[in-house]
């Protein structure tokens, strides 16, 4: 299976460093353009079924392509971004003020540290793991479009590469940049990272 992988368009949140977490935060003016120009760019490639998170940034910024190509958005809440609990909606420097002993030791450790009310990275893990399987095995031999966020796209990375999940911070996923894994029965490769315009 070939897996083209979305993050969604930029938000205000995004704009500002603010932790969106699992909050449902809309795209801003710069993310529907953003949103608008995947058409384009995504219009070579063969695409089989489109799957999504169900919060409103990632189906806005992939729903045009959808309707581009006739095909329904698969929300699934398993590709929702890490919960960040009791942080979402604060900056780091907000959280850094107020909980600099807890964001240090999840910074060192977020495979088994978690924000207050939040996930840790294995959780995240667990779920993208799920949902990833699935798609696999309903789609074998296809091309799957991907619309999901920073952390799940990153973990995902990890799974494929059979890398420790405390290094997911390595990969670098913009706002509505365009990265592709094949997945193989042996492994996976990694096609493409980060594509911006």
């Amino acid at each position: 299976m070939r897996l083209i992988l979305v993050r969604h368009g930029q938000t205000d949140y995004n704009l500002h460093h603010r932790y969106q977490g699992q909050l449902d935060i809309p795209l801003n003016q710069t993310g529907l353009e953003q949103a608008n120009k995947l058409v384009n760019r995504l219009s070579k490639d063969q695409i089989d079924a489109i799957y999504a998170s169900d919060l409103a940034r990632c189906v806005q910024t992939i729903e045009l392509v959808a309707k581009a190509r006739k095909l329904d958005i698969q929300k699934d809440a398993r590709w929702r971004e890490l919960s960040f609990g009791n942080w979402e909606g604060m900056s780091y420097q907000e959280i850094r003020s107020a909980f600099s002993e807890l964001l240090e030791k999840w910074q060192t450790d977020p495979a088994r540290v978690s924000p207050p009310n939040g996930e840790t990275l294995d959780r995240l893990a667990e779920r993208v793991k799920s949902a990833l399987d699935e798609i696999n095995s309903k789609h074998a031999g296809q091309t799957v479009l991907l619309c999901t966020h920073n952390g799940p796209i990153r973990v995902l990375l990890c799974l494929a590469l059979n890398m420790d999940l405390n290094r997911y911070w390595q990969f670098g996923i913009a706002s509505a940049s365009i990265s592709e894994v094949s997945f193989y029965d042996d492994g996976a490769i990694v096609n493409l990272l980060n594509l911006v315009e």
